[in-house]
């Protein structure tokens, strides 16, 4: 309850002051409001165009959870089930991406060559691409868990290699994909500087952006 309480206290304190005029919000104070100016919320909803960068955000964040998933969990499979070199090697490679940092103008000149920059789709692709690394990692490490013994089983019954995939060991990943949802749904929400640099524009940029965007504007 206490710990409640004290995250509870900063949520309480801006709904306050978001609905006082702007000399009672400038006491910076916990009282309650003398009038209430609930005017406030749609002034910003109209002057920062919220309900379009609440859109990107969505549409955003929807394809490229969908897209981590499906790829993520395929890639994973045939990393872990398979032995060798080769898989050791693309192993190595794709856990590099954890390092290496994202470079930013040869990306945007080919995006550029490629007639997609400014887009959601290059976006969408670019967050998918920046965060392959990590999900497969998860995936991976969930996939060792899984007994080889429920492929064999269903091989032997006639299922080809993808059908073991899809309805075998698609099925049993939901644990790890409820984690994934979380923490790839929330970092892409959240971020502030992949549409920065690669989603210009005022048509194009989600919450993080648009909310600072209006706070520069608004405030000195």
């Amino acid at each position: 309850l206490l710990t409640a309480v004290l995250f509870l206290i900063p949520f309480y304190f801006m709904f306050v002051q978001s609905i006082k005029s702007k000399k009672e919000a400038n006491r910076l104070s916990m009282a309650w409001p003398t009038e209430l100016h609930f005017e406030n919320y749609v002034e910003v909803f109209k002057k920062a165009n919220l309900l379009t960068a609440f859109k990107n955000s969505a549409l955003l964040t929807l394809f490229t959870v969908l897209g981590l998933i499906v790829t993520g969990a395929m890639a994973g499979y045939v990393i872990q089930r398979r032995k060798g070199k080769l898989m050791a090697g693309i192993q190595s490679v794709i856990m590099l991406g954890l390092m290496i940092p994202a470079s930013i103008l040869p990306t945007i000149h080919m995006l550029q060559s490629m007639h997609i920059y400014k887009t959601m789709f290059s976006m969408v692709m670019i967050e998918i691409d920046l965060q392959t690394p990590f999900t497969i990692m998860l995936y991976r490490g969930f996939m060792a868990s899984i007994p080889v013994d429920l492929e064999e089983a269903a091989s032997i019954d006639g299922c080809n290699r993808w059908q073991i995939f899809s309805k075998v060991i698609f099925p049993l990943l939901k644990p790890i994909q409820a984690t994934i949802i979380i923490l790839v749904g929330v970092q892409t929400f959240n971020d502030f500087t992949n549409p920065l640099y690669f989603l210009p524009g005022a048509a194009n940029t989600p919450v993080q952006l648009t909310l600072y965007n209006f706070r520069s504007q608004a405030g000195s």
